[in-house]
């Protein structure tokens, strides 16, 4: 039995959230604390948590609703994270849903990180919390990888040949040949519309 079965079948177990379920859009406090227990889980990066959340405690978006999401937001400016709160509580709940979102994923770790760093900066030159973080470090990084792979999923099980070979494109231009971000994503963004829109339209004919 493959060692990913588990996890599928807890997935799948797991209960839907109940505004999910009757149809109803979460209320803005659920917005808030949903992505304010995000913000205090996301060790290594919120992405990971986010991602867990929304797609597989509480269902409010598919894997590749996720992903569509993600990807606008990736290519907006600022941080990914906070443009997908912004973004998600909007669509749920217009202007106000995305002010609750991005309240809660900023005002607990923001108030946390202000206490944190007035501590950092008197006791930083510990030997002890500089291993520390370097062990958190390489945490951050496997969490990163792992959430990575999940995204990959939908690519993997529909069997999307073309989303796979643009996405090992721009890992080669930026990760291998480290071609300016900008430049790639000003080809990769329009060709990836592109072909999306001529898959689909013929797929429709």
């Amino acid at each position: 039995m493959s060692t990913d079965s588990a996890p599928a079948a807890q997935e799948s177990d797991r209960e839907p959230d109940p505004s999910t379920a009757s149809g109803l859009p979460p209320s803005l406090v659920a917005l808030f604390l949903a992505f304010a227990r995000m913000s205090l889980a996301g060790f290594g990066g919120v992405l990971v948590f986010a991602r867990r959340a929304i797609v597989e405690q509480h269902r409010w978006m598919t894997a590749d609703e996720f992903n569509e999401t993600f990807a606008l937001c990736h290519f907006l400016p600022g941080p990914n994270i906070v443009n997908l709160s912004m973004v998600f509580g909007a669509r749920l709940r217009g202007i106000a849903g995305g002010v609750a979102a991005f309240a809660g994923l900023l005002l607990p770790p923001t108030l946390i990180m202000t206490v944190l760093g007035i501590i950092y900066a008197r006791f930083g030159d510990v030997d002890v919390l500089r291993r520390s973080l370097a062990g958190i470090s390489c945490a951050a990084v496997g969490l990163l990888i792992a959430v990575v792979f999940r995204m990959m999923t939908p690519l993997l099980k529909r069997m999307d040949a073309v989303g796979l070979i643009l996405m090992l494109a721009v890992f080669a231009a930026i990760g291998v040949l480290r071609l300016p971000l900008q430049a790639v994503l000003l080809v990769a963004i329009p060709l990836s519309v592109a072909v999306t829109f001529l898959l689909r339209r013929k797929v429709a004919v």
